[in-house]
């Protein structure tokens, strides 16, 4: 797993994650799946989600900057068994990823893809699944452990934590809270990762880590553009934008691992 960076490739790359975090500003959501999908589709996929996770950490703790001091006590409090349980899956995932072949991890992000794609859309209702009807019980260290470790676990794996987002968004938290402690166990996650990536040996040379480290800057600049442009974009508009871009992103990954493209 190696990145050979040449001036065109370094500069395909800031487009990439900066444009990754404009739609992550616009949408609210995307970043670590529009950057690690575009990427995948050219470079080694294991490379693609080992190189995005310092830009995600970048971004994520511009995010939890808008918590205040007594929010991050109380929400790291309330929500440490989803974090630490987080934090175990996710190194369970990593741990595989330098093992999968490219050609099935190829396959495996393409319909990771086309899954996100299908739970967020609107055009087709589908099937609901159960919800807990109680807030207590999906409040308690058990549900949150398991929660933690199955999405942990396909996160280490793929850059995807669209079911982490899913069950914090199920606590009815308001706009800023939720955004900000998405942002609080991501960082917590991302923070881990870097450091086990490295003694996972999914970081080959310097040259990577540093290539990593200067995309946090697009990536955090784009996100800022983003946030501007979210009052002058309908939300029909930039949903259909983002999915409709991970559609052909995911059957491009899906083909090209079965050797078809």
């Amino acid at each position: 797993m190696t990145l050979a960076l040449s001036v065109e490739l370094a500069a395909t790359i800031a487009v990439v994650v900066g444009v990754a975090g404009a739609v992550n500003g616009v949408a609210g959501f995307g970043f670590a799946v529009v950057g690690t999908m575009v990427l995948a589709a050219t470079l080694d996929p294991a490379t693609a989600v080992t190189f995005m996770i310092i830009p995600m950490f970048a971004v994520n703790l511009a995010l939890v900057g808008d918590l205040t001091r007594e929010e991050l006590r109380t929400c790291g409090t309330r929500f440490a068994p989803l974090l630490v349980a987080a934090l175990i899956g996710t190194l369970l995932g990593m741990a595989l990823l330098d093992r999968l072949p490219e050609a099935p991890l190829r396959i495996l992000l393409g319909f990771v893809s086309l899954g996100f794609v299908a739970t967020n859309q609107h055009a087709v209702p589908l099937p609901s699944l159960p919800v807990v009807s109680e807030r207590e019980f999906a409040d308690t260290p058990l549900v949150m452990a398991v929660v933690g470790v199955v999405s942990g676990v396909l996160f280490g794996a793929t850059n995807v934590g669209v079911q982490l987002v899913a069950f914090v968004r199920s606590f009815d938290l308001s706009h800023g809270l939720f955004v900000g402690v998405v942002a609080l166990v991501f960082v917590g996650i991302n923070g881990l990762r870097v450091g086990a990536a490295g003694a996972l040996g999914l970081y080959p040379d310097l040259g990577l880590v540093l290539a990593s480290v200067a995309a946090a800057v697009p990536a955090v600049a784009g996100v800022a553009v983003g946030k501007r442009l979210r009052e002058r974009v309908s939300e029909r508009l930039r949903r259909g934008v983002v999915l409709g871009l991970l559609t052909v992103i995911g059957v491009r990954l899906i083909l090209g691992g079965a050797g078809i493209a």
